[in-house]
């Protein structure tokens, strides 16, 4: 399937969904958002990036805030940083790097992004992108991810699953969780409350039919 531009969706909206499809959708079907020290945070860290200038080090050029788009899964969006390292037939090959404020998380929404970078660029420049890597800014580390055919499949089926979402117009319902803690929409989404409220409904129906 190919996608028309009017049907692209953030990449971000890739990383929002494996973290949380009810964060997802409020974001991008709701347009909601609100900003905590978390997402200041990470705000701060990329608009530096997005601010750097191009630099060149030997074999390896330095591009930030590389617009891209992938019609065959429907995406569009920005690169932090898009290293292009010389091989040794004289070409270059890009090398995607993501910007996160934290640390590695234990799911793979990082990682589903950064597939779906690489994924972009192989369709605009035609080339394979065997691999790039997560800079997190809490522990001043790279963590490099390499884009095998699990993270690939994995990364095709949520960008599917997010277009679902959005042509949909339905925000799931919440699930509590420890993450909903650091989540900037927090105030917005009200998970106990929503949980709580489902609960006392459930009780009062089932005393009902008991009755």
């Amino acid at each position: 399937m190919i996608y028309s531009l009017d049907d692209l969706i953030m990449l971000s909206a890739l990383q929002h969904f494996v973290y949380c499809e009810r964060q997802c959708a409020l974001i991008h079907v709701e347009q909601a958002w609100s900003e905590n020290v978390f997402t200041a945070e990470g705000r701060i860290m990329h608009e530096k990036v997005d601010t750097a200038k191009y630099e060149s080090r030997k074999n390896v050029r330095i591009e930030y805030g590389v617009p891209m788009r992938s019609l065959r899964l429907g995406l569009i969006g920005k690169a932090d940083v898009v290293e292009f390292h010389r091989t040794d037939d004289g070409t270059w090959l890009p090398f995607p790097v993501e910007y996160k404020r934290g640390k590695s998380k234990a799911d793979n929404c990082d990682r589903v992004q950064l597939c779906a970078q690489a994924i972009c660029l192989e369709e605009m420049l035609d080339v394979e992108i065997r691999e790039g890597t997560l800079f997190y800014g809490q522990t001043r580390r790279r963590e490099d991810v390499v884009f095998d055919r699990e993270l690939r499949m994995e990364t095709e089926d949520v960008a599917e699953k997010v277009h679902e979402l959005i042509v949909a117009g339905i925000t799931p319902k919440p699930e509590y969780s420890k993450k909903c803690e650091r989540c900037s929409l927090l105030e917005l989404c009200m998970p106990k409350t929503c949980v709580r409220a489902r609960s006392v409904r459930n009780y009062l129906l089932t005393a009902m039919e008991q009755e």
